[in-house]
């Protein structure tokens, strides 16, 4: 049986040893090697040999590495854009439920039944528009779907999202806005997408709305956001992920009692080689058949 010879740097998780032994690989060093897996930082990434073909990074979120220009046009690159979407899609759902249904509120308050009960709204019956459908979108439409909820799904491509009753394109965001209900984001951090949420957006918003953030950081204009949270304008915000991370200690944000802040923990790095393991295998396999591999990256994109 043919062996494609792989280095997992910068040290060799077990679960990735062994899923590359598994699809038909042989781990060796960068120096040998024809591709690399790379689950370390952008600062540590190693000079590559011409050898390598392939270079599999861990992360969906691949900013950083085009910032610090090291993804290139010699060899192919693919990132883990929808490896982790069933985790990321349930927690976006714990945190929208959680906001709506007031669990934030009855954790700090306790039995505070008026304050509580008066500010409970279902999740049934609300559209929820998904911002960048791609995989965490395909995920969460059914889940949302199950819960009683319409779900317009955003996205560049137009193609059709599993659960979506509707798709928009990026350029229809105006009239997302004020017909959303809640909003979850999923898209990649882009100029284009950078503070998306931002004055305007929110202004356009229902004032029962959430938003959940489970995407990047740069997404959203906090400044923006906590004038929002405080006048009323929207009900609440549920964040996993922030600008910068992880916020200051004395950061506004954290004294609303209508803002749910998560530690980036929707895909937990504590079991992220695991999730990616089986992925790397299967693409393995593709690189082995000449077949074409997942989640490749196009470099003029920069996700």
């Amino acid at each position: 049986m043919n062996t494609v010879p792989v280095a997992i740097e910068p040290n060799r998780d077990e679960h990735l040893v062994a899923a590359v032994e598994s699809a038909g690989g042989k781990v060796v060093g960068l120096d040998e090697a024809r591709v690399l897996v790379w689950i370390g930082l952008p600062a540590e990434f190693p000079e590559l040999p011409d050898a390598v073909e392939w270079v599999a990074l861990k992360s969906a979120g691949i900013e950083d590495f085009f910032t610090a220009g090291i993804v290139d046009d010699r060899r192919i690159w693919t990132n883990a854009s929808g490896f982790y979407a069933e985790n990321v899609a349930e927690h976006a759902l714990a945190l929208l439920l959680a906001g709506l249904r007031q669990i934030n509120t009855a954790v700090v308050r306790h039995w505070d039944k008026e304050r509580i009960d008066t500010s409970v709204r279902s999740l049934h019956g609300s559209t929820v528009a998904i911002i960048g459908a791609g995989g965490i979108g395909a995920s969460l439409g059914p889940r949302l779907k199950a819960c009683g909820a319409r779900v317009v799904a955003v996205n560049r491509s137009g193609r059709e999202v599993p659960g979506a009753d509707e798709v928009r394109r990026p350029s229809e965001l105006d009239s997302v806005w004020a017909s959303a209900d809640h909003v979850v984001l999923a898209a990649p951090a882009t100029a284009e997408t950078r503070h998306m949420i931002n004055a305007e957006s929110l202004a356009a918003l229902p004032s029962h709305a959430w938003i959940v953030n489970i995407a990047r950081g740069p997404l959203v204009d906090e400044e923006a956001l906590y004038k929002a949270l405080v006048d009323g304008e929207i009900a609440g915000a549920a964040l996993d992920v922030t600008d910068p991370e992880p916020p200051a200690d004395d950061h506004p944000l954290w004294s609303l009692p209508n803002v749910i802040i998560t530690p980036h923990v929707a895909n937990p790095a504590s079991g992220l080689t695991r999730e990616f393991a089986p992925w790397l295998g299967e693409n393995l396999r593709r690189f082995l058949a000449g077949d074409e591999l997942l989640s490749v990256v196009t470099p003029e994109r920069d996700y």
